[in-house]
């Protein structure tokens, strides 16, 4: 079941959702970086260098830095003038670290308190799928979500719904069928509307 993923596989699907993210960015028209993104608050170029962030950070909080210890080093604009190649570099420094013997095992010191370094691995899935969504919205790219890593984002992230809107990270939930498929529970549980993504956050 992709909701019990652990070890080999949870990385494999890790690795399928950088690259799917990473195959929209490669696809981003050169006039499409300050379009606009379902994450009102970002733009295309915004949304990306989130993502580049978020992997630069893996390498060292499994090397066991604290949030403290890595401080302001990735805040910012870290795309520079090559989106394309600091995203490459960035999530090929993330899956190599994941990769190492044992790394899913580590503890790593995130800001909300210390965690085993598989969950961390499954919080990291969990964004590439929701915000690969929301960069194909904004480039007006295939945005279908891959029904497996879905049904894994959609398990991962179900107990916790009540805390979602909650958390200002994301908008109330929007209504969805109870018979719609993973893909649209999991985009109307963070608050994407299929039938407006560009309204929402």
């Amino acid at each position: 079941m992709a909701d019990h993923l652990d070890g080999p596989a949870l990385l494999a699907l890790h690795a399928r959702a950088l690259a799917h993210f990473g195959d929209l960015v490669r696809a981003v028209p050169d006039d499409a970086w300050q379009a606009p993104t379902p994450c009102t608050d970002w733009t295309v170029r915004q949304l990306v260098n989130h993502l580049a962030a978020e992997q630069l950070w893996v390498p060292a909080l499994l090397a066991g830095a604290t949030v403290a210890e890595v401080g302001d080093r990735f805040d910012g604009d870290v795309l520079g003038a090559d989106p394309l190649a600091a995203w490459a570099a960035a999530a090929t420094g993330a899956l190599a670290a994941l990769a190492e013997p044992g790394a899913l095992e580590r503890t790593v010191h995130l800001s909300y308190g210390d965690r085993e370094a598989a969950g961390y691995a499954r919080e990291m899935t969990v964004d590439a799928v929701v915000h690969a969504w929301d960069l194909a919205q904004g480039i007006g790219a295939d945005a279908t979500v891959d029904p497996v890593a879905a049904e894994f984002a959609l398990a991962e992230l179900t107990p916790h719904t009540d805390a979602l809107a909650a958390s200002g990270v994301f908008a109330a939930p929007v209504p969805v069928p109870a018979d719609a498929d993973a893909a649209t529970r999991l985009l109307g549980l963070v608050g994407r509307d299929p039938a407006h993504p560009l309204g929402r956050r």
